[in-house]
């Protein structure tokens, strides 16, 4: 038996969730903004308590690579290393958009999509203003085009549009959805980052022992962190 504990902080959503074999066996998150300093290392202290286990009896932990918050980012990976450094266990790196398509994928006639045959899946972050971290993913669940950072418009996607139907969701995607509307556009609403679907991710990582680099590795940014102008002088007051 293989537990593994998933860290997922790369937007608003803290989420912790513990699977077995790749079956989700507890979860617990929390949307209400950017509390992953305070809840993230509570929830995985409190998952581990609650399913009798201890830290040492985890395969393995799974956190969200990125792209996304740097800051949620920093906190996930942090928190990932420590558990694996103090108790020799290997550390997965799970994309946060392919986790998104697997909800899609796994839940798609509840979401209002009978078939996705022939369908593309563009998961979205946001970023700021009208850009969002983006991916193109093909079932099942393969991705076919890079994860990149996108403003998006009223030209975003046509190429792919005139031929193919694509589904686009995530937080980033809910305030495109003024500009993404050709036909074949889907737009599904209420797709949220939850550590609960890294977990079929992290398990075939798991089996093909495809592990990060504990020593070296580090969240997939994919901007630099750029620092806001205090509006005070802190050393003035003004």
């Amino acid at each position: 038996m293989a537990y593994i504990l998933h860290l997922e902080s790369s937007t608003s959503v803290c989420s912790v969730a513990l699977a077995l074999n790749g079956e989700l066996v507890d979860l617990m998150e929390s949307n209400e903004g950017q509390n992953h300093a305070k809840l993230l290392s509570v929830f995985a202290a409190d998952l581990l308590s609650r399913n009798n286990l201890r830290p040492e009896q985890l395969e393995a932990v799974a956190v969200s690579e990125g792209p996304g918050s740097y800051t949620g980012l920093r906190i996930g990976v942090s928190l990932a290393k420590g558990l694996c450094y103090a108790n020799q266990i290997p550390l997965i790196a799970v994309s946060p958009l392919q986790s998104m398509c697997e909800q899609v994928i796994s839940q798609h006639k509840q979401l209002g999509v009978d078939e996705l045959t022939d369908c593309l899946l563009v998961p979205m972050i946001d970023a700021r203003r009208m850009e969002v971290y983006t991916a193109t993913y093909a079932l099942p669940n393969h991705l076919i085009k890079a994860v990149s950072s996108e403003i998006i418009n009223e030209q975003s996607f046509l190429d792919e549009l005139s031929s193919k139907k694509i589904l686009f969701f995530g937080n980033g995607a809910e305030k495109c959805k003024t500009h993404l509307t050709h036909p074949n556009a889907t737009i599904i609403p209420g797709i949220e980052t939850s550590a609960q679907f890294m977990c079929q991710l992290a398990w075939n990582a798991f089996q093909n022992k495809q592990f990060a680099d504990l020593a070296y590795f580090e969240p997939f940014y994919l901007k630099d962190f750029i620092a806001g102008t205090p509006k005070k002088n802190i050393l003035t007051g003004q």
